[in-house]
């Protein structure tokens, strides 16, 4: 179905994506809203709560020194809506710094919900999402974009908010295909955390989730190693899979320079989608395990 270009213009309204640039006044209110919400962040993560981080100088690393021009991909598990700043406020970690912040893929359908909203998230370098809009939408290439100038992505790969301690679900397409798509491909690095689905839960204050973050719970962080993959060697594997016709044709585009046709991407994105799920589910292990010594 076709969009239609007052929609489109709506929808391009409502983002606001000229309020991410860096150079919006001179990168104020972006530097304001990042210290502030930073801020905040630490707070209940360094104070307010008891939280331990395993590896944190992997991450540490990598935000602040990595190679020039080398982007950086993080995917994590999600537990709560407050993963993503909370996540990044442990003791010794920049969170506040703007340039250094994160860029992170949201849910369009709540955090771009007005136009008071989308200008916060905005400058909050975020990148909305459209769920359910499939992995070649337009605001994919605003996240390659981030990958493309050598900046730091996070991702939740699981799609959804899941708080019932359950091995790590099954992974949706899009990390895959940014990693694919990257002119430069990114350090993947892997973080599983538990403890924030006890500081946001959702169904604790008359079934529904407190107004304000809760304190005195224990937080808990790993940080893995970088995940590598043979892409030339997946690539040349993913070109040799057979068309499939049992699946409804989705028109997408066949990637160049390798002309990867819809089969052999499902194939590649899937593989690399189980090795990361993989990853991401011993860390869960090493965590549980941490826990319960």
């Amino acid at each position: 179905m076709e969009v239609s270009a007052d929609a489109a213009t709506a929808a391009a309204a409502r983002t606001l994506r000229w309020a991410g640039r860096a150079g919006h006044l001179g990168g104020v209110p972006r530097a304001a809203v990042i210290g502030a919400v930073g801020t905040i962040a630490k707070a209940y993560v360094s104070l307010l709560n008891t939280t331990t981080v395993h590896n944190a100088d992997a991450l540490h690393r990598l935000v602040s020194s990595r190679p020039p021009g080398t982007p950086l991909l993080t995917v994590s598990n999600h537990m709560s809506t407050i993963d993503d700043p909370f996540m990044w406020g442990f003791k010794g970690f920049p969170i506040t710094d703007s340039k250094l912040a994160r860029w992170v893929l949201t849910a369009e359908d709540i955090c771009f919900r007005n136009v008071f909203m989308s200008y916060m998230f905005r400058l909050g370098k975020c990148v909305p999402i459209t769920r359910g809009a499939g992995i070649y939408q337009d605001h994919m290439n605003e996240a390659l974009e981030v990958l493309s100038t050598g900046g730091w992505l996070h991702s939740f790969p699981e799609g959804k908010v899941a708080q019932d301690h359950q091995p790590i679900r099954r992974l949706k397409w899009g990390t895959a295909s940014l990693i694919v798509g990257a002119p430069v491909t990114p350090i993947i690095l892997p973080i599983v955390h538990t403890g924030f689905e006890k500081v946001m839960p959702e169904k604790s204050f008359f079934g529904r989730r407190p107004p304000l973050p809760l304190c005195g719970k224990e937080i808990q962080i790993i940080v893995g190693e970088p995940v590598d993959f043979d892409l030339p060697g997946l690539k040349q594997v993913a070109a040799m899979i057979p068309q499939d016709t049992s699946f409804e044709r989705k028109g997408w585009p066949t990637i160049t320079p390798e002309g990867l046709d819809e089969a052999a991407q499902r194939w590649l994105y899937q593989k690399m989608s189980d090795k990361i799920q993989s990853v991401m589910e011993s860390l869960r292990k090493t965590l549980l395990n941490s826990k319960q010594h």
